[in-house]
Formats: C-alpha cells, structure tokens, sequence
C-alpha cells in the first residue's frame, strides 16, 4: 500500500526492519522466534516498524503535494439523510457539507458513521489493558532491530525497536473491569506489574516519560453484514476494528482506501453497486483478522497459569517457517503481491 501511495521510500527513511519477531517468557525463557526476512521473502516487501507520528506526517505531506486540503477543528456531530438518500454531515462549529459520497473513517470508539449505518456504534470491551508508549535513549540499547513479545499469566509485554536507541512498546494486562485513568499513575501501575521481566523491559519502562505513555482499555467490534447507507460509506476501525494483538488496524485501513479508489477509477455509476462491491472485497478478509485477534488475545490474556504454562510449551514447538508462509498468505489475501 505505501508503494502504491509512492511513499515507500519516504517511509523506510524512518523505519526499521526487524530481522525476527522473537517470543520471551516472563522469566526470560525462549519461546520461539518468526523470521521476518522469510515473511518479506514471502511478501516481495519489507517488514517496517515506524512510529505513528512519523506515519501520519509523510502522508499528509504526500496529500499537500496532491494539493488536497484537509480540514483541521472540524468535530461531526450527526449525520442526517434526506429524501433523495444523500446525508448531510453536521459539525460542531456550525459548519456543514452534503457532498456526493461520506467516507467516515472515524475510528472505533465513537464513530458516527457506524451509528448512521447500523444504528448502533457501541464498541465491545475485549478485557484487557493497555499501556503504550515510545522509548528513545541516548545511547544503543537494541543489538538487533527484533521485535520482542514477552508472555507472563495474564500479563504480555511486546517491544518494537525502530533503530538502535528508539521503540514503542506495549505492556498488557487482563483486566475484566474498565477502571480509572490517572496518568500520573502510569509509570508505577506498570512497574508494579512488570518488575522483574526479562531486560529491557525495566529499563524502557523507567526511561520512557510520563507524557509518552498512555493507558487504553482495549475495544474491537462485532463484524457486521452492512457497511454502508444513503450516500455514506465506513471504512478502517468504524468499519472494522481488530484489537491490537492482530498488528492489522493500520494496515488493514491502508487497505480500504487503496481499494476503494480503484473501485471509484472504474466509475462505477450506481453508488449502491459501488459499496456494495467494496464490502464484498474487503468483508471476508477483515472478518478472519477481527476474530483472529480475539482468538490471540484470549491466549495472550488467560489467567490460568497452567493453561499459560501449556501456551508457552506448545510455542516451544510450533512449525515457525509453515507459521511465517500462513501469515504471508493471509496479508497478502486481495493483493496483487505474494507468493500465492
């Protein structure tokens, strides 16, 4: 999708390529490791840890160079249709657009869009927590740009190195209950829960400020049949939001838009047939990642600790390479890249 957006290059300017995705227990013990390299080999693409921040900054100077404007202060109130099935969008400082299609890509929590369509935007607590954050030091800390996935009982760990000095990082904890956010808190909630685990999981959390964490109780939704109404079409998480242990939201976003401009190339001109075909294209596909997702995160967060302890062996064994070609096969799914 970067390549097709030509920004690939811009995008790995600032990336890191991760050789391996290596699976720890909480006392340290190797678990097994995923071969990122056999996984582009695979792909015909790079694996790419890049900040979010660093992310969004090149597609919107890649959108300025395309001259499209985006609109900043703009927060949508409702949506409303009209007798013609053209709605028009609301916003709360007055402003309104009735244009001839609504992309509502605006997320899981609370988006709008999924509310007009399916008159129900509720996203669905998946119990559990977690805390996110970026680590940057002075000095090298990462011998190798390898992505660390550290597994206690009901508690998880994941560690993305960037280059050498810099990561985001992820420490999880089941948590049946949605509790209080303090942020103040967040440094000694996760030093309390993670002291001990094997380095540098300590020392990230230590050395990364308070205003660089933050602490998510962690929402997918149900996948639905419909995903479009009137003139309105939801795409990425108000369309399909898959928790993060699928690695997938943004990627899988990425996906939607590429999509759905080439459907929009073929001028299509029934509008219905167009969304219809786009749902049909992106359904299946968003569907199994969703429930995948659940299906880890269950695993991730079981509070067993012998269920927990046979996880941890059955990693031990797992067929890693025939694991790396199921992944490539399913990213690669409605893509014209990979070895299919």
């Amino acid at each position: 999708m970067l390549s097709e957006l030509g920004i690939l290059d811009d995008i790995e300017k600032v990336s890191g390529q991760p050789t391996r995705m290596q699976r720890v227990s909480s006392t340290g013990e190797l678990l097994g490791a995923l071969d990122m390299l056999k996984l582009n080999g695979h792909m015909g693409y790079p694996s790419l840890s890049v900040l979010r921040r660093d992310l969004m900054r090149i597609l919107v100077s890649r959108l300025t160079s395309m001259g499209v404007a985006i609109k900043y202060g703009h927060t949508l109130q409702r949506l409303e249709s009209s007798t013609d099935h053209r709605a028009t969008a609301y916003f709360d400082n007055g402003f309104s657009i009735r244009p001839d299609i609504l992309v509502g890509a605006d997320g899981r929590m609370n988006s709008i869009a999924r509310q007009f369509i399916n008159h129900d935007n509720r996203p669905v607590y998946q119990g559990f927590l977690n805390w996110i954050g970026v680590f940057e030091s002075d000095e090298p800390v990462f011998e190798e740009i390898a992505v660390s996935d550290c597994w206690g009982v009901g508690e998880r760990f994941g560690i993305v190195p960037i280059n050498a000095n810099r990561a985001y990082w992820a420490g999880g904890i089941a948590a049946s209950e949605i509790g209080p956010r303090n942020p103040d808190e967040y440094k000694a909630e996760l030093q309390n829960v993670f002291s001990g685990w094997p380095d540098p999981v300590s020392r990230i959390i230590a050395e990364t400020p308070v205003d660089r964490i933050n602490k998510i109780y962690v929402h997918d939704h149900d996948p639905v049949d419909s995903w479009h109404r009137d003139n309105v079409l939801m795409i990425g998480d108000a369309a399909h939001a898959p928790l993060p242990t699928s690695g997938q939201g943004a990627c899988q976003a990425l996906e939607d838009a590429w999509h759905l401009a080439n459907l929009m190339e073929q001028d299509i001109a029934d509008l219905n047939e167009l969304f219809d075909t786009f749902t049909k294209l992106r359904q299946a596909k968003t569907t199994g990642i969703t429930l995948g997702a659940r299906l880890f995160a269950s695993s991730l967060f079981n509070i067993d600790a012998n269920y927990c302890q046979q996880r941890n062996e059955s990693s031990k064994t797992t067929d890693f390479d025939a694991a790396v070609a199921g992944m490539a096969k399913g990213w690669a799914s409605g893509l014209p890249i990979g070895s299919q």
